[in-house]
């Protein structure tokens, strides 16, 4: 049985990785243009479908029948060739947004809702909330309730991203700002990658329970995968599938006093987890095309830093990296979201008296305990938990695996 993702311009999908947890069947991924849709649904090999944008509503008008939620909800995520060669469209998306909301714990009966965007997607996660008792409000571009009168629907709630704004690569971007709503108990947003849209990473910087869409499309394909096979799966193994995709695609960062041991505990890191090291002081000299030792003699710290905003910017966009980062990227707040968007911080601390100085510039102008001291705050601000890295660096890199399983 082959099976596959249907879109327009796919790039990276988990979806063949989630598939191949679920079912023994081959899983593709097939990009189509749209004036080759019906042509594909059609003749194309395939005996099941996941469908996504923008072709979940483009569909309909080439399946045979559809199933009583896909035709309520107007959008169609699954199509299953059957025996006798018809198409029938299935939304499995409501199984899965109604399982996300259930496990982010946010409160929505009762609620007012801002569902953000009107495509298929929108379609199911409003049908979702109202099913959970919200009063739900849509936000779009062009509609009565739109980007530009906000402020009144500033008694929301809860807030639901299902536009792909804030999507990888564009991970700048956000369809608003949550400062406009002093009443917020909850924001989700459908996308997964990255893991921390700028939308939700405000949300954690207000205090506002949230979550990404990695849930709902873990959940969803599990039901996809029932279609597909026909049989039933527990549904356990969404919260199986769930683990093994964060810890296969979120980064560690290691952050810490210049000397404290990330290179070496990273090393180790990207062994135990077959993630890919990347030291980012390396990344900096190879993109600047000199080494930092004459960066900062000639050019200054200041200099310095913005190279090293501009890397860490790039490193922070990629997934399955240990990354261990230079001593004083703390010092610039705007680091923070960059490297946070995609991973775990990890602070290593080691005693100031055992940090070595030879080879390390800023460690060289003055007193390490001086820099300990004012950099303290900003490591404690970073980092998702700090592990001492007195012991050996296997004992370290074991702890540090101990803590992100348990935050997993």
């Amino acid at each position: 049985m082959a099976c596959g993702l249907l879109g327009r311009k796919l790039g990276h999908s988990f979806s063949p990785q989630i598939h191949g947890f679920l079912g023994d069947y081959a899983y593709r991924l097939f990009e189509v243009e749209p004036e080759d849709l019906e042509s594909f649904l059609r003749q194309g090999s395939f005996q099941g479908l996941n469908v996504t944008i923008p072709y979940k509503k483009a569909v309909i008008p080439f399946l045979d029948e559809l199933s009583s939620r896909a035709k309520l909800l107007g959008a169609v995520n699954t199509v299953v060739r059957r025996e006798d060669g018809t198409l029938i469209g299935h939304n499995t998306d409501f199984f899965g947004f109604h399982s996300l909301a259930l496990r982010s714990g946010i409160p929505i009966a009762g609620r007012k809702a801002l569902v953000l965007g009107s495509g298929g997607a929108s379609n199911t996660v409003q049908a979702v909330l109202r099913e959970l008792g919200a009063r739900v409000t849509v936000i779009s571009r062009t509609g009565e309730n739109n980007y530009g009168n906000l402020e009144r629907n500033r008694d929301a709630t809860v807030i639901v991203n299902t536009t792909p704004v804030g999507m990888y690569p564009n991970v700048e971007e956000a369809p608003l700002t949550l400062s406009q709503f002093p009443h917020l108990e909850g924001v989700l947003d459908v996308i997964y990658n990255p893991p921390r849209t700028r939308l939700l990473l405000e949300a954690e910087a207000l205090g506002i329970p949230h979550d990404n869409g990695l849930w709902m499309l873990v959940a969803q394909a599990k039901e996809s995968a029932e279609w597909f096979s026909g049989r039933s799966i527990p549904d356990g193994k969404i919260q199986e599938i769930y683990g093994s995709l964060r810890r296969q695609t979120e980064n560690l960062i290691l952050i810490g006093m210049p000397g404290c041991g990330k290179t070496t505990v990273g090393k180790l890191l990207a062994e135990k987890t077959g993630k890919r090291f990347v030291d980012a002081d390396e990344e900096l000299e190879r993109a600047a095309g000199r080494p930092i030792t004459r960066i900062i003699p000639q050019e200054g710290a200041a200099a310095f830093r913005a190279l090293e905003t501009e890397t860490l910017a790039q490193l922070g966009k990629q997934s399955g990296l240990v990354i261990a980062t230079g001593g004083g990227c703390v010092t610039r707040e705007e680091n923070y979201p960059l490297l946070h968007r995609g991973g775990t911080i990890v602070r290593l601390n080691r005693d100031v008296s055992l940090l070595p100085k030879d080879g390390r510039p800023l460690s060289q102008t003055g007193s390490l305990g001086e820099m300990l001291r004012i950099r303290e705050p900003m490591y404690r601000r970073f980092a998702d938990f700090t592990v001492d890295n007195s012991g050996t660096p296997e004992e370290t890199a074991g702890e540090i695996l101990k803590k992100w399983e348990e935050s997993l």
